[in-house]
């Protein structure tokens, strides 16, 4: 994780979060506005998104153990995953509450819903800046920067609408914001979980081609075949390779440490895949095929 990340962002962030939906609530009934009730929904789900990103992350710096060989570096993953799967099911709530609002329109307070917006505007804006440096390299503080993120794109519209509402009496651009804003976070949410899934099931990261590892391997003049693979990921840092090495004549243990040696480099400097297993034999296998099928 990037070293200038701090977890005291995490918990300044989740304060600001709490304290907005609860602004946005008083304010949304005030107002009748359902694009601020919506809004402070979606901020109380970012609360719940930061809280369970700070316990992940804590269990994530736990050491390895006999029971826990890896740690608890995939509760990051499974916070993603919660995080995620909260935004989906908050998106189609946010359709339904447009829906019905169109059904139904209502007067609305355009003054009380562009004030509470912007006090929105500026906390979830503080919070995109306190998490931004996290969020490049961790899946597990990205799924709550996108809901902060989210969340400031919410509060704009939600400013731009009441200022519609004020000047025109437009007051379909209410729920017609609640479907944007419903649109932008389904979107984000599924791609956050796409991935999440991905290292769960331990599927090869998809910046990692098996086929071109498997041809710089063979191109060193004592290897004569890779097969068995797997490659798999623990969490955003942490790449793993395990795979069967056919050296094309007997060697013995010194020369296997250091074609195992120069195999490692390449892996590393060319895929960054970080650890390995590497079995090497001299025509051990019958089936050499680069994926094996059945144990």
């Amino acid at each position: 994780m990037n070293h200038h990340f701090r977890e005291e962002n995490l918990i300044i962030t989740m304060a600001l979060n709490f304290i907005i939906t609860l602004v946005e609530v008083i304010g949304g009934l005030l107002s009748g506005s359902l694009a601020l009730l919506s809004d402070a929904l979606h901020n109380f789900s970012d609360g719940i998104s930061v809280i369970v990103t700070f316990i992940a992350l804590r269990l994530s710096k736990r050491e390895n153990t006999l029971k826990n060989t890896f740690g608890y570096k995939r509760a990051e993953i499974l916070a993603a995953l919660f995080n995620s799967s909260f935004l989906i099911i908050i998106s189609f709530f946010l359709f339904k509450e447009a829906y019905l609002r169109i059904q139904h329109p209502q007067n609305i307070e355009s003054r009380i819903m562009i004030a509470v917006a912007f006090v929105g505007l500026v906390a979830n804006t503080i919070s995109v800046f306190l998490l931004k440096s996290g969020s490049k390299d961790n899946i597990n503080i990205r799924s709550a920067y996108i809901h902060l993120f989210s969340d400031s794109l919410s509060s704009l519209g939600v400013i731009i609408g009441g200022i519609l509402i004020y000047y025109f009496n437009i007051t379909i651009v209410d729920p017609i914001l609640t479907i944007a804003i419903g649109a932008y976070v389904l979107k984000e949410g599924f791609d956050i979980l796409k991935k999440s899934t991905g290292i769960l099931m331990e599927k090869t990261p998809v910046q990692i081609d098996i086929l071109k590892i498997k041809e710089a391997i063979e191109k060193i003049p004592e290897v004569d075949n890779l097969h068995h693979v797997h490659i798999w990921q623990v969490n955003d840092k942490e790449f793993l390779f395990e795979g069967h090495i056919d050296v094309k004549e007997d060697i013995n243990l010194s020369k296997a440490e250091e074609l195992r040696s120069n195999i490692n480099s390449i892996l590393f400097n060319e895929f960054g895949i970080n650890h390995t297993t590497i079995q090497i034999e001299c025509n051990t296998c019958k089936d050499k095929e680069i994926i094996k099928n059945h144990w």
